[in-house]
């Protein structure tokens, strides 16, 4: 998987991993919109570029195992990284094919991912995505969750 550098249009090789407790220090709401604290009892990973410390992204979820689902409940690209102005694109989407892709592992055909967006980012979600109105939240299924992996993950 990878993110392009938007001003050299260069893409760079990516990990995304469960974040240590030392990771903690380094994420202040003012760069990442959140006081992740809050979401320690959950999964949490990082997106960085392959063999660099940045945090570049982040997603907290929950496995809803009796629906086969994975709920995000918070995403986000660092604040340099969101936007027309933004360093790098494909942070979200990429997270996102994370997620969706443990999904696809745990849940075989049934795999679902869904959020909960703030309303003015919503539309977005739907457009770039292909994601689904669900009551009150968003969420893609089989097929779209392979077609999400498909565009993603080239690896």
């Amino acid at each position: 998987m990878n993110i392009t550098e938007v001003a050299k249009a260069v893409t760079h090789l990516i990990e995304i991993v469960q974040i240590g407790k030392d990771d903690f220090t380094y994420l202040p709401a003012n760069r990442y919109f959140f006081d992740w604290n809050e979401e320690a009892a959950f999964e949490i990973f990082k997106l960085t570029i392959k063999g660099k410390d940045d945090i570049l992204g982040l997603i907290s979820f929950e496995t809803i195992t009796e629906e086969k689902r994975i709920h995000i409940r918070l995403l986000t690209a660092s604040v340099e990284n969101i936007g027309k102005d933004k360093i790098y694109d494909k942070i979200i989407g990429n997270l996102l094919t994370h997620v969706a892709k443990l999904a696809v592992r745990d849940f075989g055909e049934w795999a679902c991912i869904s959020l909960r967006p703030k309303t003015q980012i919503a539309q977005h979600y739907i457009d770039k995505y292909k994601m689904n109105i669900t009551g009150m939240t968003l969420s893609l299924e089989v097929p779209e969750i392979f077609e999400l992996i498909e565009l993603y993950d080239h690896e």
